[in-house]
């Protein structure tokens, strides 16, 4: 297609795939976040819409940038690793929590929580309402950890865009909320604010599940939507992550369209609710 006197670049697959691999190369060993165990179909596609959106128009200038500009890498990372938003976006899923997984947090006399691959905090923000509604708010300190700091930055700030506050407050009663969405959060000029009281026992730091180890021991562990991202020996060796960081009997939540299924880890995890993705740590 020739626009103003010039002619568009035909686009070579597999030469982009050897761009992306160098690429993947130089962000790990440069700035340490290793992001070559990603399903390949949705990183590059992820990759080459940061290509667009940088205005360049192949992968080699989006490496040359993200190693010389940190806020080019970020960006990249947070594209990459970026999940589905919106507060209580699956009300099945906290309305089980509700029903099924805070009775038995309540035989605890302290709870730990983790939310591996948080994202930009939706569901951290969701879960610490049904913790406060259920009365274990001052029994439970979350962990909410992403390898994205950009990501994690809009997390920790929980400022979301107003107008999505109708369809959160029918998600908050389908999954069996007790007030209104709108106590708990405020909609200003800048968008749609959680309480601060939300995020009082919320920890949020960096972690790369391709690579970091387990940090503590918890109750419940929710991962949602990361899975789906990896290889297949990836989802094995963070699965084991995560087996490793429940207690015995902690509670390990997915994602819709994760599964334990041929990961070596069946044996493991008993379902508490499947239709859900709830499982039970029993080995």
């Amino acid at each position: 297609m020739t626009v103003a006197g010039t002619t568009e670049p035909t686009r070579d697959p597999s030469l982009e795939d050897l761009e992306i691999e160098l690429l993947l190369g130089g962000l790990s060993r440069h700035w340490g976040h290793d992001l070559r165990g990603y399903a390949r179909p949705t990183l590059k596609r992820r990759v080459l819409g940061c290509v667009r959106a940088e205005g360049l128009s192949t992968v080699s200038g989006l490496q040359e940038r993200v190693l010389h500009d940190p806020a080019a890498m970020a960006r990249l990372v947070g594209a990459v690793t970026s999940g589905v938003g919106g507060l209580f976006r699956d009300p099945s899923l906290f309305l089980t929590l509700r029903r099924r997984v805070v009775p038995l947090l309540r035989t605890y006399p302290f709870v730990r929580v983790w939310h591996a691959g948080c994202s930009t905090g939706e569901d951290v923000y969701a879960l610490a309402i049904v913790l406060a509604e259920e009365g274990l708010t001052t029994r439970v300190r979350t962990y909410a950890t992403d390898v994205s700091e950009a990501v994690l930055a809009r997390a920790k700030a929980g400022v979301y865009v107003a107008s999505a506050l109708a369809a959160a407050e029918s998600r908050y009663a389908r999954a069996g909320g007790r007030r209104s969405l709108s106590d708990y959060v405020t909609v200003g000029p800048g968008g749609l604010t959680v309480a601060a009281s939300l995020r009082d026992n919320v920890v949020f730091g960096q972690h790369n599940l391709a690579t970091d180890r387990s940090f503590n021991e918890f109750n419940l562990v929710l991962c949602r939507d990361v899975l789906l991202h990896f290889s297949r020996e990836l989802q094995t060796n963070v699965l084991a992550l995560l087996h490793e960081s429940l207690c015995r009997l902690g509670v390990l939540g997915l994602g819709a369209r994760e599964s334990l299924r041929g990961s070596g880890h069946e044996d493991h995890f008993e379902a508490l609710d499947p239709d859900v993705r709830l499982f039970r740590r029993i080995g």
